[in-house]
């Protein structure tokens, strides 16, 4: 049977005398047993993200290890009728809350991992899968690093073409300024490339846009000089958040560029596999990298120090050790999330931060400092470019249980409503999570073009993003 005749056949055209087959038949046809469906031994190991909390059922989930193989679901996902929502690790796999996978190919990309460094370029090939983690392992012995997130098991592509903030975003600005280029499959099941020089509006959306306008295969990314970094963190118990808090906002307001930090209030339960100084307590932290000489960095921090905090860790470390530094789960988490962007940290909002950060069921409550860099955008920006706004809220409720979910989601709304009089409109899209979101302030005005894009480059609307446009 020819291609032509196997796509037809798929697509309910089985030719005089035979029956249409059904959706699942037509899948297995074109996929073989690569199209794992619900009833398969593998089926919930295979759609089970990073995020715990969230039970998505897809229709079929598949596991490419090559993008010729992604070429090969996307075209089985068309003949058969289904969605298309890629997906790398699963840690924000709240965004898809909104979709119907009932009807919906999942596109795992969890085999389709690799990074090739070139050095002389200080620039790195990462493959669609491929985790911060990777990228980090493969520039370390050239003495090179990236412009990575807080963790190092979140994948390179979801999270720079959706902004990325990373702890060099005040000296270097968003992760998705370091995109030079994306390989990418697209709604009618074409591998292409999109740069600067080809199919510039497309690199323009995809930037930005991300999971709305293709299964993206591979990305070519920027690397930093950096083989070392003056990062930590210091910690005080929670009965000191209100000093803290406020001398970090006064500190803050004068950084250097050189500076991003993040302050959070996070309460641990008490479980044995904590270590002690964790486990049980309330704790306000206070971490971030300084790309500075260890004096100037020292010198710098002086006025947080005088706080007498109970641990400090600020020091020359390896560049890949920073993803440590901010205690990320070090594994999948099951978690819900809040965000918002601040215009400013006055000593009000800062109260109200303090106070909020105590709500019952709130895991952590966070301010990071962004602005600087980061807040401007570099020619030749994609859709997304920039973070209106000076600092980024962000809040987490833990979700041991699904009868749980309700009360995390009126934890974490909570503590960002409590800043809701210094909210900026605008959103740092990697931060938005869970069903229901307005993101219309995380693309700014690049939402009508983007808009104009989808539809010209996914005319079905094929593909299912986290962060619909």
């Amino acid at each position: 049977m020819t291609l032509e005749n196997t796509l037809d056949r798929a697509a309910g055209h089985p030719g005089p005398g035979r029956p249409p087959l059904r959706t699942a038949d037509r899948l297995r046809l074109l996929l073989g047993d690569r199209a794992v469906l619900a009833g398969h031994a593998d089926y919930d190991r295979m759609r089970t993200p990073w995020n715990l909390a969230i039970d998505q059922r897809p229709f079929a989930v598949v596991q490419p290890e090559s993008a010729e193989e992604v070429v090969d679901a996307v075209r089985a996902a068309a003949a058969c009728g289904l969605r298309v929502a890629a997906q790398s690790t699963g840690h924000a796999a709240a965004a898809l809350a909104d979709t119907d996978l009932s009807t919906t190919l999942l596109v795992s990309l969890a085999r389709l991992r690799g990074v090739t460094v070139d050095a002389e370029r200080r620039t790195a090939r990462v493959l669609g899968g491929t985790v911060w983690n990777d990228v980090l392992e493969a520039a370390a012995p050239y003495g090179l690093t990236a412009l990575h997130g807080s963790a190092g098991d979140v994948s390179v592509a979801g999270y720079s073409l959706s902004g990325g903030v990373s702890f060099y975003a005040r000296r270097h600005g968003l992760a998705v300024g370091a995109v030079r280029a994306a390989q990418m499959v697209t709604a009618d099941g074409t591998l292409v490339r999109a740069s600067a020089e080809e199919n510039p509006d497309l690199f323009w959306a995809v930037r930005g846009g991300s999971g709305a306008f293709g299964v993206v295969v591979s990305l070519e990314i920027d690397l930093l000089p950096y083989p070392d970094v003056y990062a930590g963190m210091l910690m005080w118990d929670a009965a000191r958040a209100a000093d803290v808090a406020h001398a970090w906002a006064r500190w803050t307001a004068t950084a250097p560029e050189s500076a991003t930090t993040a302050l959070r209030i996070l309460h641990f339960p008490p479980l044995p596999e904590l270590p002690p100084f964790l486990a049980g307590r309330s704790l306000v932290v206070i971490d971030g990298a300084i790309l500075a000489t260890d004096e100037a960095a020292s010198d710098l921090l002086q006025p947080l120090r005088d706080l007498a905090p109970e641990m400090d860790t600020f020091a020359r470390i390896p560049a890949a050790g920073l993803v440590q530094v901010h205690m990320d789960p070090p594994g999948p988490t099951p978690a819900l999330t809040g965000h918002a962007m601040l215009a400013g940290l006055p000593a009000e909002a800062v109260d109200a931060f303090v106070a909020s950060a105590a709500t019952p069921g709130l895991f952590i409550a966070e301010l990071r400092h962004v602005g600087a860099a980061a807040a401007l955008r570099p020619e030749g920006g994609g859709a997304v470019a920039a973070l209106e706004g000076d600092y980024l809220a962000h809040t987490v409720a833990m979700v041991p249980a699904p009868e749980a979910a309700a009360g995390a989601v009126a934890a974490t709304s909570a503590g960002i409503a409590a800043l809701s009089p210094w909210h900026a409109d605008a959103l740092a899209l990697t931060f938005v999570d869970g069903g229901g979101a307005n993101r219309a302030p995380g693309f700014g005005a690049s939402l009508p073009r983007l808009r104009e894009l989808k539809h010209a480059y996914d005319p079905e609307d094929r593909f299912a993003a986290g962060q619909p446009l």
